[in-house]
C-alpha cells in the first residue's frame, strides 16, 4: 500500500458515523486528505475512551499496520507487545492431539484497546480541524447529513443504521452466531521468554490459541491497555450448547469474567493453568470486560436514505465477523485506508457506482478472504475436513506452521482452497514436499507440556 497524493479541494465535504477505530480513522484520513470532515458520535470523547468495553481485542497483523502507514498514523508497534507468533494446542474426546508453533515470518502482530487508539486518533482529528459533534444519528438524520455531504461513511450499526445496507446472502452462511463470547484484560505476568514457556521458546511474544473440541476456543495475547499498559488479553469462544457457554453467560463484572476464566484453565486447559492464575484484574477499568455474542453477516457497500441519498458502509456495519481469526478490526481499517486512498485521487461524484466498485475492489482484496478464514476457524463444516489436512500439516512441518498463521496476516491464498486437492497442493507448494507424505508422517501429540511457571501451580 502507497500514500495517495490528494486533489487539492478545500470545498469537499464528508461525514463519518460512529468514532470507534475504524471510523475515526476514515475521517482523519479524509480530513488529511483534504476534505471538510464531520465526526458523529452517540458519547463524548471521555465517554467513549472511559464508560464502554473495548470492541475485542482488535489484534492487528502486518498489512494492517501498512495500512495504518499508509495513512501516516501511529501502528503503535513502538508502543506495544509484540506477538511474533501463534502457538496452537488442539484437544477433543479427552486425548490432547495436535500442537505446533507457527512463527510469524517478516511481520509481527500488535493487539492495542481500541479506546485508547480511537481515542487519540479523534484528539488529532480535531486538532487539525475536523468537527466532531455528539448526537445519535438515526436513519431521519443521515439523510440530512449525506444531503449536506458529498460522502457519507457509516461505520455504526447503532439507530438502526446497519438495516440501510442489505444483507449480501451469498457471502452470509449463517443465521446465527457460532460462537458466545467472553473477553477480559489483564495484568500479572510479563512477556519474556518464562511466561507460557512450555509452549515455545518465544515465551510471552507469541499468543497462545487453545481448541477443546467439545467446548470451544481460548485464546491468550499481548495487549496494550489504555491505562495499564502492556498487558494480556484472554478472548474465548463457546460452541452452541456447550459447558462453556453456561459459564460465559455467568460473567456480570471484571473480577467474575476473570473468576470465569481461571476456572475454565483449571477444569479444561490445565497446561497453561499457572500463568492464568498469576493473572489479575484491572482494578482501575471496571470495563476490561465484555460478553456477547456476533452473528457473521456481509452487508452491502452502499445504502440509501429515505430521501434517496447514497451511503457507503464501513467496518462493522460492511461486515460483522466473528473475531475468532482477528479479522475483523483488520478488514475495517483496510477498508478504511483503501476509501480514503480512492477518495483522494478522484474529480468525479461519490456516486452509487463509485461506492460499489470501491466496495467490489476491498471484498476482491480483503474481505472475501478474510469471511473465509474466519469459516475455516469457526470448524465451519463446509471446510472441516480442509481445516483437518491444514492443522495436522502445520504440527508436522514449521514451514507449513508459518504459513498456515500468516493466513490471519494475508488470507488471500485461502480463496483458492476449496477442496482437498487443493489443500493438498497448498501444502507441497509451502513445503516443497508431496502433501499426502507429510501427512503420512503426523503423529498425535499425545500429551502437551504443562508449565511449570514460577510455581504457581503447587501454591494453588
Amino acid at each position: 500500500m502507497t500514500t495517495q497524493n490528494s486533489v487539492p479541494r478545500s470545498t469537499r465535504t464528508a461525514a463519518v458515523i460512529g468514532a470507534g477505530q475504524t471510523g475515526v480513522t476514515a475521517a482523519l484520513g479524509l480530513l488529511d486528505a483534504g476534505f471538510d470532515v464531520t465526526l458523529y458520535s452517540d458519547r463524548d470523547q471521555r465517554s467513549l475512551r472511559d464508560d464502554v468495553p473495548a470492541t475485542g481485542t482488535a489484534l492487528e497483523f502486518g498489512v494492517t499496520q501498512q495500512a495504518e502507514s499508509a495513512l501516516g498514523l501511529d501502528t503503535y508497534t513502538g508502543r506495544a507487545p509484540r506477538h511474533t507468533g501463534l502457538s496452537v494446542r488442539i484437544a477433543g474426546g479427552g486425548a490432547e492431539l495436535i500442537q505446533f508453533d507457527g512463527n510469524f515470518d517478516g511481520y509481527v502482530g500488535i493487539a492495542v484497546d481500541t479506546r485508547l487508539k480511537a481515542d487519540e486518533r479523534l484528539t488529532a482529528f480535531q486538532e487539525r480541524g475536523g468537527r466532531f459533534v455528539v448526537e445519535q444519528v438515526t436513519p431521519e438524520t443521515l439523510d440530512t447529513i449525506a444531503a449536506a455531504n458529498a460522502l457519507t461513511l457509516v461505520a455504526t450499526g447503532r439507530g438502526g443504521l446497519s438495516d440501510l445496507f442489505p444483507i449480501d446472502r451469498a457471502r452470509t452462511p449463517y443465521d446465527a452466531p457460532q460462537r458466545s463470547l467472553l473477553t477480559v484484560t489483564v495484568t500479572g505476568i510479563g512477556h519474556g521468554k518464562d511466561v507460557f514457556a512450555h509452549r515455545s521458546p518465544a515465551g510471552g511474544a507469541h499468543s497462545g490459541f487453545s481448541i477443546l473440541a467439545e467446548q470451544g476456543e481460548a485464546w491468550w495475547g499481548p495487549y496494550l491497555h489504555k491505562d495499564a499498559g502492556p498487558s494480556w488479553a484472554f478472548l474465548g469462544w463457546a460452541s452452541p450448547g456447550s459447558e462453556w457457554e453456561t459459564r460465559f453467560a455467568a460473567a456480570d463484572s471484571a473480577e467474575a469474567a476473570h473468576r470465569i476464566v481461571q476456572d475454565l484453565y483449571r477444569d479444561f486447559i490445565d497446561w497453561d493453568l499457572p500463568e492464568v492464575l498469576a493473572t489479575q484484574v484491572i482494578a482501575e477499568d471496571p470495563h476490561s470486560w465484555l460478553k456477547g455474542a456476533v452473528r457473521p453477516v456481509v452487508r452491502a457497500g452502499v445504502g440509501h436514505t429515505a430521501g434517496g441519498h447514497v451511503v457507503a458502509s464501513l467496518g462493522d456495519t460492511s461486515a460483522a465477523y466473528d473475531p475468532i481469526a482477528g479479522q475483523g478490526a483488520q478488514s475495517g481499517l483496510i477498508q478504511a485506508q483503501r476509501l480514503v486512498a480512492a477518495a483522494a485521487v478522484h474529480e468525479g461524484p461519490f456516486d452509487e457506482a463509485w461506492i460499489a466498485e470501491q466496495y467490489a475492489t476491498f471484498l476482491a482484496a480483503r474481505g472475501d478472504a478474510a469471511n473465509k478464514v474466519t469459516r475455516l476457524f469457526l470448524s465451519d463444516p463446509e471446510l472441516a475436513e480442509i481445516g483437518n489436512q491444514l492443522f495436522a500439516a502445520a504440527a508436522v512441518d514449521p514451514k507449513f506452521a508459518a504459513a498456515f498463521v500468516g493466513l490471519l496476516h494475508h488470507p488471500q491464498p485461502f480463496l483458492e482452497i476449496d477442496s482437498l486437492d487443493a489443500a493438498y497442493a497448498f501444502i507441497t507448494r509451502v513445503t516443497g514436499e508431496d502433501a499426502t507424505a507429510l501427512l503420512g508422517r503426523f503423529t498425535p501429540a499425545g500429551k502437551f507440556a504443562r508449565s511449570t511457571f514460577a510455581g504457581v501451580l503447587a501454591n494453588a
